[in-house]
């Protein structure tokens, strides 16, 4: 057995079951939502983290216009007065990157226990704590079987998706165009719900439950980062 499988997917595996046997009432889907929340709780310093870096980097991002334009014919005037500001907010423009592959294995080890159909094979894979259960009620409060597309979870995911891509989009000052990086972003906020959408639309609906639980809690932490942001640079006034 890999050292992936014995890391992420088996300990979610026993842990959806034992939300499921324990907490969920044997509700598959409310057992999802649980243990997304439970993870995303437990890796909360680092979605923080990496929340509050996208929210300065797009406060900053007039001061960078600003250093750009004014030292466009000096690339090394430009680049070290840019690392002087990232430093001034005590911000890494590659920490972001670095964030995402820390969190990268926590998604995949999620998405493929997600993503399975529960057989008798599967559950040689829980631990002797776990009980088995008898039956895998893979509905979502009876109204949704998790096994079958849902198109009503592929809006859900997309429409978080798209409402958490909002919350970080900066006004461009009047009169001034965004720069190459701002256009691409704002893109993405409309592209990266229609590619949810087209990749969910083929998955089970259990993926989609998933992602719509994991984009809200997204939501509501980039909220409390930006009242958190504002408030600190009232105080700071």
């Amino acid at each position: 057995m890999s050292v992936l499988y014995e890391l992420f997917y088996r300990p979610f595996f026993n842990a959806l079951f034992f939300i499921y046997g324990q907490i969920a009432l044997e509700d598959l889907g409310l057992a999802i939502v649980m243990l997304t929340i439970l993870v995303r709780l437990i890796l909360f310093p680092v979605f923080h983290k990496s929340v509050k870096h996208q929210a300065i980097m797009q406060k900053i991002q007039p001061r960078v216009r600003e250093i750009q334009e004014a030292h466009k014919s000096d690339r090394e005037k430009q680049t070290k007065e840019l690392m002087n500001l990232y430093k001034e907010h005590n911000v890494n423009p590659f920490s972001g990157f670095i964030l995402l592959l820390i969190q990268l294995p926590v998604f995949i080890g999620l998405y493929q226990v997600f993503s399975e159909k529960f057989t008798a094979e599967s559950f040689e894979a829980l631990y002797s704590f776990v009980s088995r259960p008898a039956e895998v009620h893979a509905t979502f409060f009876g109204l949704i079987n998790l096994y079958e597309s849902s198109m009503v979870l592929v809006v859900l995911a997309a429409a978080f998706q798209f409402l958490q891509g909002w919350l970080t989009l900066q006004k461009a000052p009047v009169g001034k165009e965004p720069g190459m990086m701002e256009r691409v972003g704002r893109q993405m906020v409309f592209m990266g719900p229609v590619i949810t959408v087209l990749i969910l639309w083929n998955f089970p609906s259990a993926v989609a439950l998933y992602w719509a639980t994991t984009s809200a809690f997204s939501v509501l932490q980039q909220v409390a980062v930006m009242r958190g942001i504002n408030k600190s640079e009232r105080g700071a006034v």
